[in-house]
């Protein structure tokens, strides 16, 4: 009784996550860390007069989710026309005819994540598709993977895109190949379009979406949500040094519920003097509700517009088998320099000979620099070869998975993407439980908002590679176990971004990051998952959602 406790959870299931003490009945929590944790009632001696007492009725108590790819500060866009599920280009045109309707005043049409499988044909969209919806407004829309963009010709013509302009900062044109003229389809948006210059270039030209109030709507709107979920950690996976300025303001203005971890983007062609700059930053921002440090690189794109690097050619094609952003000894050269510098990279690659291509560089920066405990990440991982599953561990090479992605809704039989690789390569999407085996570290993300934000959706889609709505499971000898999952969202993640010594466990002296869910997952079937919420969320001992 010298030392009460501020808050104890009794009368639950503790899955702790903490391979000393797996499961526990209470916890208590003193001075925003983890005091006690245990069975019976010996939390009673931890009662004093201001102690916040909780009877979770038999509740499951996890760690708070730690979601290692989130872009927040993209988020989604309530001035967007919403996209997301239009099955064809007449649902997307009625969409559109909508919002024109209800604001007839705006200047552009702008939307968001259109699903390239609502094109017919298995192509990719052209401004002549979207000129009937839209008229002589300019429209900017955005794929669900925010990879690509689709523009109008009133929109080529406001950004002076036409057959004698070299590609713009934010994107790079496709173009008719008899005419020369730009289709109104973008590619590598990704890249470029979300980088310094792309959003300063999108802001020059006046598109809205780029303008930064709108982007702080996004990024507070995104963390409010990541609160209701019980997302505790944040990783925000690519940012210029433009956009620091956004998190700062979220946090003086009590915004920033959860912990947030910038990571800087790393474009080609960045500098010495970049990556000074960088490093300045990451020591300007050390605390622990808002850390800047790891670098974002892109090795390749995405596979549905066939713009992954893959080993062999795309299903139905001769030769294509699309393009790495570097020659991979530039890049291995590169990488041992980030390496060298003590940089942490996080590494977008989707295909397989992408994924290669990183890992290749990895061993290459071991061999020059020799080992240190880096944790770079390879981010997606969607398609690897099964020659490249060991060296994930072999390496110390975090695989930075986003589980929704993999559902057969998303991804499966009938999608773009089972499409674009072909049947004989099912095998490698995806492949968790052949890492979890092969003893590599598993940090799990929602990759918000190309996915839901909501880690219970992700847990579920994990165990089952199933749908939302159920159905048939695609590919699920790659399913890991509810305990892999959690472990995959909680310390697992904490250790992809060096925060497991204080996070994603629940042991005494960690910080008390936690939620109480209002059911045991553990106790009932998988499809019970969907069914369950975030009741309270707990971030260093504070409440900041429920309660």
């Amino acid at each position: 009784m010298n030392h009460p406790a501020d808050l104890v959870v009794h009368n639950t299931h503790v899955h702790t996550v903490d391979d000393a003490r797996p499961r526990a009945e209470a916890l208590a929590v003193r001075d925003g860390r983890i005091a006690w944790v245990g069975d019976g009632d010996a939390w009673q001696q931890l009662v004093g007069p201001r102690t916040e007492v909780l009877d979770a009725n038999g509740r499951l108590v996890l760690p708070g989710f730690v979601d290692s790819h989130n872009h927040v500060r993209l988020g989604s866009d309530a001035d967007c026309v919403q996209l997301a599920g239009a099955g064809d280009l007449a649902e997307i045109g009625d969409r559109i005819a909508r919002r024109r309707r209800s604001h007839p005043d705006a200047d552009w049409i702008e939307g968001e994540a259109f699903d390239y499988s609502a094109i017919p044909g298995g192509r990719m969209p052209t401004a002549a598709d979207l000129d009937p919806y839209t008229g002589d407004h300019p429209a900017f829309v955005l794929s669900y993977d925010v990879h690509t963009a689709w523009l109008n010709t009133a929109a080529l013509r406001r950004l002076g895109l036409d057959r004698d302009t070299v590609d713009p900062p934010f994107g790079t044109v496709t173009r008719d190949p008899a005419t020369g003229e730009p289709t109104g389809f973008l590619t590598d948006f990704a890249v470029k379009g979300l980088s310094r210059d792309g959003h300063r270039a999108l802001r020059a030209a006046g598109v809205p979406w780029a303008d930064p109030g709108r982007q702080y709507r996004r990024l507070v709107s995104s963390l409010d949500m990541a609160a209701r979920y019980g997302i505790t950690t944040v990783v925000e996976p690519q940012n210029s040094l433009d956009d620091l300025a956004l998190f700062e303001r979220a946090l003086a203005e009590g915004r920033l519920r959860s912990r947030l971890v910038a990571a800087l983007f790393h474009p080609r062609g960045t500098t010495a003097a970049d990556l000074a700059e960088f490093a300045a930053a990451a020591r300007r921002h050390t605390g622990d509700r808002f850390r800047v440090g790891p670098l974002k690189l892109y090795i390749d794109d995405v596979v549905e517009p066939r713009t992954a690097a893959l080993l062999e050619p795309y299903a139905g094609c001769h030769s294509h088998r699309g393009e790495t952003f570097y020659p991979p000894a530039e890049f291995a050269e590169v990488f041992a320099g980030l390496d060298a510098a003590g940089f942490q990279a996080f590494v977008h690659a989707t295909g397989d000979r992408g994924i290669r291509t990183v890992l290749d560089a990895v061993a290459h920066a071991r061999a020059v620099n020799g080992h240190r405990d880096a944790r770079h990440q390879v981010v997606h991982v969607e398609c690897l070869d099964p020659a490249d599953v060991p060296r994930f561990a072999e390496l110390g090479v975090v695989a930075c998975m986003q589980p929704r992605h993999c559902s057969p809704d998303i991804a499966g039989p009938g999608r773009d993407w089972a499409e674009a690789v072909g049947e004989h390569r099912w095998t490698k999407a995806w492949p968790m439980r052949s890492l979890h085996r092969a003893g590599a570290a598993l940090a799990f993300s929602s990759d918000w908002n190309v996915a839901e934000m909501d880690p219970l959706i992700g847990l579920y889609t994990a165990v089952t590679r199933r749908g939302l709505d159920g159905g048939e499971p695609w590919m699920p000898q790659e399913t890991v176990d509810l305990a892999t999952a959690v472990r995959g969202y909680t310390l697992g993640s904490a250790y992809a971004n060096h925060l497991d010594t204080e996070l994603g466990s629940l042991a005494p002296g960690k910080l008390a990051d936690l939620v109480v869910l209002s059911r045991d997952l553990f106790a009932g079937p998988p499809e019970a998952i969907l069914d369950a919420r975030v009741e309270l969320g707990v971030v260093g001992g504070e409440i900041v959602h429920g309660g």
